[in-house]
């Protein structure tokens, strides 16, 4: 983690606070998505933390809208480590 994420994350820079990795000293916390509705400085938070590296998401497989079906299909079978991102 870089100094310039540390002032970005909880108690300005509270070891763990968005780090994963159980059985490190971690934590590991999910957002409640309705908690961001409407709160563009909670999403812009959680940009900025993707953007210094401090958040990872993990995207499996990115598809085009027309393949949304195929998108579903994969979902339903199980297996999938990451996101499935539909890129418009």
């Amino acid at each position: 983690m870089t100094a310039a994420a540390l002032p970005l994350l909880p108690g300005n820079g509270e070891p763990g606070a968005y780090a994963a990795g159980a059985g490190r000293g971690s934590t590991v916390r999910t957002p409640f998505v309705p908690d961001y509705a409407g709160r563009a400085d909670r999403l812009a938070r959680i940009r900025r933390l993707t953007e210094h590296g401090v958040l990872l998401p993990r995207v499996a497989r990115t598809l085009a809208p027309a393949d949304a079906p195929e998108a579903h299909r994969l979902l339903e079978a199980g297996g999938i480590r990451g996101r499935l991102v539909l890129t418009f």
